[in-house]
């Protein structure tokens, strides 16, 4: 939060000190207006003026538009922000001159947690402030779960290292095969772990960021191609080949989407190494790119493997949500995956749909606006 905010009580209330005496109403609201104009250009929060009345919005800054959508003046606020008791808090705001301050889940694009504070101007108009504590919030959320998972998932590796360490230190074992045995089943204990907390990191970094709109232009088509470059040889030893198909009708200009290089290509990554442990040995990885009229770029990754059954599929997504325990950690699955896919796209302002059939192909399909 920003200092200006923090002062915009003082401010506002004194927007008239010192010019009552030498104007009359319509000159001293006009004044008032314009100091409340330049205020909303310095402030990075949210700032409106609305009528007590009615709660119609008078004015908003780019803080506004930015925080919560375009085109907010002559619209009820508290339709906007989804709260219906703003119009009754905003009328206690100048009924007893006292500024209002309370925390709001808006819920729009991205989910966002809004501190607002409500400062009377005069009897019929009241200046909004809205600062975005989301943040802080999503900091708070990713310590808690980040404790919570990693003893969790962290204890079982743990514990098989410390008893073959254990039976190593206090064990004459002579048997080469034994101990090489045991030493190989600790190095995969060990990676799994290293898997987990560099996967537990990625997550927890863009779930902070998630309501951080990207600002880098980036080629899809180019991004989706290192890919699956990246994947090939990978693909090749279970001879599952990886095939890329351009479906837009118009061929001539690469799509271009506002993005993270870095955050797209790790969504295909993960999606292309899904595909490649759960589809069939020699079988085919399709992605097929495509484009809406509406200006969507389509992205579906398909592959062809034993399936999901559909009540597993609205929990995919979840973190540590695994389809079949057993057969993910005996992959090198963390169950993260696709805990991070979701997050990067909602970050990009996408969409991500999955359809599957057991015993047959599964189809990840994810959409994101172009330029």
């Amino acid at each position: 939060m920003s200092e200006t905010s923090n002062n915009i009580d003082g401010l506002v209330s004194s927007a008239t000190d010192g010019i009552s005496d030498n104007y009359d109403q319509a000159q001293v609201t006009e004044i008032v207006e314009k100091q409340i104009a330049r205020l909303g250009v310095a402030l990075e929060d949210g700032l409106l003026t609305c009528h007590v009345s009615d709660g119609i919005i008078l004015q908003a800054n780019r803080g506004a538009s930015r925080l919560i959508e375009d085109r907010l003046v002559g619209r009820d606020i508290a339709s906007v922000l989804g709260f219906s008791d703003a119009l009754s808090l905003i009328q206690a705001a100048v009924e007893s001159n006292i500024t209002q301050e309370f925390m709001h889940n808006y819920k729009g694009t991205v989910d966002r947690q809004f501190r607002i504070r409500l400062t009377r101007l005069d009897e019929e108009r009241v200046a909004v402030l809205v600062m975005d504590m989301t943040l802080q919030r999503n900091l708070d959320k990713v310590r808690r779960d980040f404790v919570a998972n990693v003893s969790h998932e962290l204890r079982s590796p743990l514990t098989s290292l410390a008893g073959f360490i254990e039976t190593l230190l206090v064990s004459d074992i002579q048997d080469e095969s034994t101990t090489k045995r045991f030493l190989n089943i600790m190095d995969e204990e060990a990676q799994r772990m290293s898997r987990l907390i560099d996967d537990l990191l990625s997550l927890s970094r863009v779930e902070v960021e998630e309501h951080i709109a990207p600002t880098e232009e980036i080629p899809l088509l180019k991004v989706i191609g290192a890919a699956i470059a990246a994947f090939e040889s990978r693909g090749e030893r279970r001879g599952i080949r990886l095939q890329l198909e351009d479906l837009r009708k118009d061929k001539s200009q690469s799509p271009m989407i506002l993005g993270e290089t870095d955050e797209i290509i790790e969504v295909f990554h993960n999606l292309l190494e899904n595909s490649i442990k759960y589809g069939f040995e020699n079988s085919i990885v399709q992605v097929r790119l495509s484009a809406t009229d509406d200006k969507w770029g389509v992205v579906e990754v398909i592959n062809q493997g034993d399936g999901i059954a559909e009540k597993h599929i609205p929990r995919l997504t979840e973190r540590f949500y695994r389809v079949d325990k057993a057969r993910s950690r005996q992959m090198g699955g963390t169950g993260l995956g696709l805990a991070i896919v979701k997050h990067i796209i909602s970050r990009h302002r996408g969409k991500l749909d999955i359809v599957s059939e057991v015993g047959k192909e599964t189809n990840f399909t994810v959409s994101f606006p172009l330029l």
